[in-house]
């Protein structure tokens, strides 16, 4: 199994550090909760030789592919090591490849399939949890379609949001290209035929003549700050959100934690490990982990989602489907009418985003237009 280094609270109350083994970063924090550990932060160990993470989880694609190979030789008649064997002699991906070679050794070697995908660090928790309980039900043909939907709803939501964006930093890219090609190789040459004339500028002409000069002199040192946060921002993990994408991203990651939750409960997964494997597929996760925390203290599931926040009519549903022993199906009304808002707000941002970079990159040429014109006719003038 990997290891994880973590670092935290002792029940003292002091600050500690160290590594610990766990098949998921879910249960490393589960561990060190057990011995009384205040977590704060759990990442992935590194290879001491070589400074590289050992296991490398794989894409959501992957996931879907192999979830539903599976499925599908096991629906066959295959054995599932055969299913298996078949899978790592056709697959020629290098970094798939390794896992299902290794997954293989495991299922021959006799350990269970949930095991294998658990200890080969390569699958994400939720899957091998679902793969567990579809092994002691007998129902794992149907489990690992159900978590390869619930893979591909997640993949979809997110080239949505991909999507939307597209056309935007598009305009922006093509903007910024033209503004910046007009101040530092036609602005530069025209300010010469105006130094010459003696007289006082336009205020819009002296506004982009002082911007070019700020490009001539800096614009190297702007690239470079610009190319050290953008690699800085890529190793951190962190991304740039943009304030009108906020509620849309809210909607989406709701909608993504409930069809989980609905999945992981299907699938006989106890609500408060359910509520911690489904977490990591919201930006705020901490929330997540406070309900499951107020569930297992023995509040009801709606009270809990209450308290960290939750809308009133998700709250309302979900009360209805606890109540009426259909939480699942509950939540599942709830992230497709979340899926719902989500998609008629990114249709209405996508329309009006267009005309609005139009109007942005037509007044910004429009200004640099009229800034060199200007004095143009005003020297004209001059000469009549």
């Amino acid at each position: 199994m990997p290891y994880f280094n973590y670092s935290g609270y002792d029940p003292k109350g002091k600050s500690t550090k160290g590594t610990v083994e766990a098949a998921s970063s879910m249960q490393a924090v589960d561990k060190l909760t057990e011995r009384g550990i205040v977590v704060v932060d759990v990442k992935l160990a590194e290879d001491k030789k070589t400074g590289k993470v050992k296991i490398k989880m794989l894409s959501l694609e992957n996931h879907i592919f192999f979830c539903r190979s599976v499925a599908s030789y096991l629906k066959s008649g295959l054995p599932l090591a055969d299913s298996l064997r078949i899978m790592a002699k056709q697959n020629r991906d290098r970094v798939m490849k390794p896992v299902m070679e290794k997954i293989l050794a495991e299922v021959e070697g006799g350990r269970k399939f949930h095991t294998a995908l658990a200890e080969s660090g390569a699958f994400r928790e939720s899957l091998w949890r679902v793969a567990e309980s579809g092994e002691q039900s007998g129902t794992l043909i149907s489990v690992l379609l159900e978590a390869a939907d619930e893979f591909k709803l997640e993949d979809d939501l997110r080239r949505k949001i991909k999507g939307a964006m597209t056309y935007p930093i598009v305009m922006a890219v093509v903007g910024v290209g033209v503004v910046s090609f007009m101040l530092t190789y036609v602005v530069p040459k025209i300010s010469e035929l105006f130094e010459d004339m003696h007289q006082t500028l336009p205020l819009p002409t002296r506004i982009l003549i002082g911007m070019s000069d700020f490009l001539a002199n800096y614009g190297l040192w702007l690239l470079a700050a610009m190319g050290i946060i953008y690699f800085w921002m890529k190793y951190t993990g962190r991304k740039i959100t943009m304030p009108f994408m906020k509620g849309i991203r809210g909607q989406l990651s709701l909608a993504l934690v409930m069809s989980h939750l609905s999945t992981l409960l299907k699938s006989g997964i106890p609500l408060v490990q359910a509520l911690r494997m489904a977490s990591s597929m919201d930006l705020e996760e901490k929330r997540w982990l406070d309900a499951a925390e107020m569930v297992k203290a023995g509040h009801r599931f709606d009270k809990a989602l209450e308290k960290i926040g939750m809308p009133e009519d998700t709250v309302a549903i979900v009360r209805v489907g606890e109540m009426g022993g259909d939480l699942a199906g509950a939540l599942t009304n709830v992230s497709d009418q979340c899926r719902e808002i989500a998609q008629s707000r990114m249709e209405k941002l996508s329309t009006l985003m267009e005309p609005i970079m139009v109007l942005t990159l037509g007044f910004s040429v429009g200004f640099i237009v009229l800034a060199i014109l200007t004095p143009v006719f005003d020297l004209a003038g001059i000469v009549k």
